[in-house]
């Protein structure tokens, strides 16, 4: 009982702190098992043999397993001794300590062996496409499957044709073709071909030839050989509405921008040395030719102030923050463009449908200005005919007649005849072949209802008389076009308590020219409008800017008064002073071809006018006038004929 009671005590001395001999030996065990799972069971016994502490290994007694461990784990030859029972845990506790730094330098290790070699993979990866990149390159091909099966679907495609579009078949291709713009192609043709071209803003409504006379104009000067342009001159085509550029200059397809390395991304060789790249634009496309730019009217303010400089300068200044001329690396053309400019020496033509005052005034100081006129219902009716010739077909009787009075517009003429050859063509069943046909006024009825079209004239002058009607003229987008005034006037019902009324919806001005046609009625007259309540319509209710109705007026409201029938075949533009003195109003060109429109045999303007007047009048007499007193023997029909009319 001693005995027992000695050998647990010294247990409990051993281990000092409550643990048993048996699980001592199994934290040994737990020790010699993570090392030989760490190193592997053959490097365990190679490396106990190689230390000599193999028998040790094998051994039952606890001390000299735990002294192996420690040669194995701490690889220290000097250690000949077993530790004592009571120095085990301690030691113990070491050997778990060493046994966790070596796990984790294990693990650490092992991530650092991972990463390389993801490492290496990645770079050896990078390195076979490089290469791949290069055999192709030097082999001159870069095809692969994918592409070369995209480039056979384009092949193929490029094998289906329709046929030409119809707008490049009947457009205008010569001198010749350019119908009732003669003035103004002779204009166009004398400044390009002048020794010194000047800019050109070309002004006039849409669909009457703006577009193909410049493009003419061109070609023909070129074949003049004056040696203004060469004959690779080219003719760059714009439109003004779908300009769009960035404030910043990231883009700018008119003038040209610069593709910084790292926003915008320049081109790849020129990004990876960081050299920003210059973009050039269309004026420089159009050096040493024409740029021609379409509605120009609508191209951003800012951008029309950046390329006026361009037409000061003949080139284009290219800027950017990254660009550094000492740099080595930049190509030799990048560096020109930025210490030079691109050059940019055209000549401009830009067309609008919009009137001269709403131009940029920069523009219209550094560029002649040329006007096309409306075409006359002639003009599209000889248009018709050229399209007719190029078509193959044959118009109906009265075909080209009709369709010029539905449109004023060439462009418009031509899609309507078009529309009627369709369904000519269709009505025959004879689709392959489309030439010989007749188009009938049938087709082209069918045309003007699907369509919904309005004759553009709806009112007719007529060789008559009629009490307190006349015909006025105005100008709308340089198309002139007639307004009808009319007046009445009855006794009022009570003396001198007469009334006024005219349309509110015609404007200001308008109004004030009822009032200054009563003042002139009574200084001509001596008669007081008052006794009578008046009543003046513009009919249709169309607004009238500014004052050039006041001659109008007065002839109506002097008709509805003294009962005079007025000519119906006469119109009549000019302001009315209140001392009865036509004065002179814009637009006498356009108005006088208006009056042509409808059927008008004379035109009475403003004497301030004549000078304005052209040498061709259409077939219209023109009579200026200084007071209204003159326009009398023109307009009023003397009581005696007037049945006679």
């Amino acid at each position: 009982m001693a005995g027992e009671c000695k050998n647990d005590q010294d247990a409990h001395n051993v281990t000092g702190r409550n643990i048993t001999r048996s699980e001592i030996k199994s934290r040994i065990v737990a020790l010699y098992q993570v090392y030989g799972d760490i190193y592997g069971s053959e490097k365990l016994v190679l490396r106990a043999s190689k230390l000599g502490v193999l028998k040790q290994v094998r051994s039952n007694r606890l001390g000299e397993q735990v002294l192996a461990l420690q040669k194995l784990i701490q690889g220290d030859p000097t250690l000949k001794k077993p530790p004592r029972i009571a120095e085990i845990p301690e030691i113990l506790d070491d050997l778990e300590d060493d046994i966790a730094q070596v796990i984790a330098r294990r693990l650490v290790e092992e991530d650092l062996e991972r990463k390389i070699a993801e490492k290496i993979q990645e770079r050896q990866e990078q390195y076979l496409n490089d290469m791949k990149v290069q055999v192709l390159k030097e082999k001159g091909t870069p095809e692969s499957a994918t592409t070369l099966k995209k480039l056979a679907v384009l092949e193929k495609m490029k094998t289906v044709h329709l046929n030409a579009s119809v707008s490049e078949i009947l457009r205008p291709q010569s001198v010749e073709e350019i119908i009732g713009q003669e003035r103004a192609l002779k204009a166009l043709i004398a400044k390009l071909a002048a020794p010194y071209p000047q800019h050109i803003l070309l002004y006039g409504p849409p669909g009457v030839g703006k577009t193909s006379a410049a493009r003419i104009a061109l070609e023909h000067v070129k074949a003049l050989q004056s040696g203004t342009f060469q004959d690779d001159a080219p003719f760059i085509e714009v439109d003004g509405t779908t300009l769009r550029w960035d404030p910043r200059d990231i883009t700018n397809p008119l003038l040209g921008s610069v593709h910084d390395p790292i926003y915008q991304g320049a081109r790849r060789d020129l990004a990876e040395s960081g050299v920003p790249e210059p973009k050039v634009g269309l004026v420089t496309e159009a050096h040493g030719g024409v740029l021609f730019i379409d509605e120009i009217g609508d191209v951003d303010s800012i951008l029309q102030n950046k390329l006026l400089k361009v037409l000061e300068d003949k080139k284009v200044i290219f800027e950017s923050s990254y660009y550094d001329p000492s740099d080595p690396m930049i190509p030799e053309y990048i560096k020109k463009l930025f210490e030079e400019g691109a050059p940019a020496d055209f000549v401009l033509i830009g067309a609008t449908t919009r009137e001269p005052r709403q131009i940029n005034p920069a523009f219209r100081s550094r560029c002649a200005e040329i006007f096309f006129d409306c075409l006359t219902p002639l003009d599209i009716q000889k248009v018709l005919r050229q399209v007719a010739r190029k078509l193959g077909v044959s118009l109906g009787h009265g075909l080209a007649e009709t369709i010029s009075e539905y449109t004023i517009e060439a462009r418009k003429a031509t899609n309507i005849l078009v529309d009627a050859y369709s369904v000519a063509c269709y009505r025959h069943k004879n689709l392959g072949n489309a030439k010989n046909i007749k188009v009938t006024l049938d087709d082209l009825q069918e045309v003007l209802q699907v369509s919904r079209l309005t004759p553009y004239v709806t009112a007719h002058a007529e060789p008559r008389g009629e009490i307190g009607r006349v015909f006025g003229l105005a100008v709308a987008g340089f198309m002139g076009t007639i307004i009808e005034i009319e007046a009445i006037a009855f006794p009022a019902r009570k003396e001198r308590q007469g009334t006024v009324r005219f349309n509110d919806a015609a404007g200001a001005m308008a109004k004030d020219s009822v009032f200054n046609a009563l003042a002139v009625y009574r200084n001509i007259t001596g008669k007081d409008a008052a006794d009578f309540d008046i009543h003046v319509n513009i009919v249709g209710g169309g607004r009238v800017e500014g004052p050039s109705a006041g001659a109008a007026i007065f002839l109506a409201i002097y008709s509805a008064l003294e009962g005079t029938p007025l000519r119906q075949d006469v119109a009549v533009t000019g302001e009315l002073s209140i001392q009865g003195q036509v004065r002179g109003v814009g637009g006498v060109t356009e108005k006088i071809y208006g009056a042509r429109q409808v059927g008008v045999k004379k035109v009475l303007v403003p004497q301030e006018n004549s000078r304005e007047l052209a040498g061709e009048l259409w077939g219209v007499q023109v009579v200026s006038i200084d007071k209204i007193t003159e326009v009398f023997p023109h307009v009023l029909i003397p009581e005696d004929t007037a049945g006679e009319n």
